[in-house]
């Protein structure tokens, strides 16, 4: 919904696009530190705890935001949204590991399908919906929305998500998969040392992305310096916040997490830039912009169900790729005398991608990742979409300065061809992405 308010709330406090990026930011650099560490809490104390109490921490963001008085109280708003909403995606993955162990059988592919059906709906409306709320409340809309949708989901998961296992019976069926795959890290025990050398070296990269029109290359001092640390301490730790060994040995799962991480660069960079650009420089309303949006919305939907039913995951990613590179193509062409048609048809060649990608990397993590440990790697891999979305909001902010245009545009769509042709090789001479029976697990 925010990418839809960006310019109204820059227009109400008097900043521009360079600063109304860092709502975009600040709400993934949360989500990339909190995925995993929520990850690893659902695994320990039970998906169902973690879920309910990163609602309640939704809500409150839709109420700082709502009464903000000043851009700075935004930030605090979108920081929340970032840890509550994190709860989420690692939950559910949990909660479809505990369902597969009481019935005995993996998790079916149609169902992985709907979970990123349901990721993408939310996402689907929210353009459609934020210009709609911004046309008709106002731009403060958008965060009290959150409040009653938060307050509806966590009535639903009271209803109908099961309750946690017994952390007893949890700790034996971790010790069964454990002995069963040759042994793995407890799941659950936290890395602060870890989680606070991660946030740091993340932060600082996050603040030289953010104005790379004026590098700070100072900042890039503490990013190594933080990393390397980080680096050493994950390899000693027993229980890392990031198995880097597990990394290194799992080369499937390590490289899902880079393909999804360049895919969504690729995506936040239209998703965002691309709704300023209608904005400014084609000169269209809130409501109007969230429409055009609507055909990337309803294909990235009709195609999260369509890759459900496929078999294999490296045909449905290297279809994704391929019309990443064409929209990323036609985006270069692209000018405010562009007809709407094709501004329509460019939309769709984004949103294709993100129901097969979401999909496809989402089975290739339930293929690869240690099955006591999914809800942690799960969130490693959000992790890595919001890592591609950090880089997408410095490149918006380099792209446009102050404005939105035709140039800058340009320049993130010929960012985004050469990355989208590299994730086409990178997934055409995956061998591990080979068609695998449905259900089947690797440790590769």
């Amino acid at each position: 919904m925010i990418s839809t308010g960006l310019v109204a709330i820059g227009h109400d406090f008097g900043v521009g696009a360079a600063d109304t990026v860092w709502l975009v930011s600040v709400l993934y650099l949360a989500s990339a530190v909190s995925q995993p560490v929520l990850g690893r809490l659902a695994d320990g104390l039970g998906p169902r705890r973690v879920f309910l109490a990163g609602l309640m921490v939704v809500a409150a963001s839709g109420l700082v935001g709502a009464l903000a008085a000043g851009f700075g109280w935004l930030l605090v708003s979108r920081l929340l949204l970032g840890i509550g909403t994190s709860a989420a995606y690692p939950a559910a993955m949990a909660v479809l590991r505990d369902e597969s162990a009481r019935l005995g059988r993996p998790t079916p592919r149609t169902v992985l399908g709907r979970l990123s059906f349901a990721a993408l709906g939310s996402a689907a409306v929210g353009p459609t919906l934020g210009g709609l709320l911004v046309a008709t409340a106002g731009w403060r809309g958008i965060f009290a929305v959150n409040v009653p949708v938060a307050l509806i989901a966590y009535a639903s998961a009271l209803r109908w998500i099961p309750k946690d296992v017994p952390r007893e019976e949890r700790a034996v069926a971790d010790g069964e998969l454990k002995g069963a795959q040759g042994g793995g890290k407890t799941a659950g025990a936290l890395d602060p040392l870890g989680i606070l050398l991660f946030t740091g070296a993340l932060s600082c990269l996050v603040v030289f992305l953010l104005d790379l029109r004026h590098p700070m290359w100072w900042l890039l001092a503490p990013v190594a310096v933080l990393s390397t640390v980080l680096t050493w301490w994950q390899l000693r730790h027993p229980r890392p916040f990031i198995d880097l060994r597990m990394l290194g040995a799992n080369r499937a799962l390590a490289r899902t997490y880079l393909r999804h991480g360049v895919s969504y660069l690729v995506v936040y960079c239209v998703m965002y830039g691309f709704t300023q650009w209608l904005e400014e420089e084609r000169g269209l309303s809130s409501l109007h912009t969230g429409l055009v949006m609507l055909p990337m919305s309803l294909a990235a939907l009709a195609c999260s169900l369509l890759g459900a039913r496929t078999k294999g995951i490296r045909a449905p990613l290297t279809v994704a790729a391929v019309l990443l590179a064409v929209g990323s193509a036609l985006l270069l062409f692209t000018t405010g005398a562009t007809p709407l048609a094709v501004l329509l048809l460019t939309g769709a060649c984004f949103g294709v991608p993100q129901g097969l990608m979401g999909t496809a990397n989402q089975a290739a993590v339930q293929m690869y990742a240690p099955a006591e440990a999914i809800g942690s790697a799960a969130g490693l891999q959000r992790t890595a979409q919001y890592l591609g979305a950090i880089t997408a909001s410095g490149l918006i902010g380099l792209a446009y300065g102050q404005r939105a245009d035709d140039a800058g545009l340009h320049l993130m769509a010929g960012v985004g061809a050469v990355l989208a042709v590299a994730l086409v090789g990178l997934t055409v001479t995956d061998r591990a992405l080979r068609a695998r029976p449905a259900g089947t697990r690797t440790g590769r």
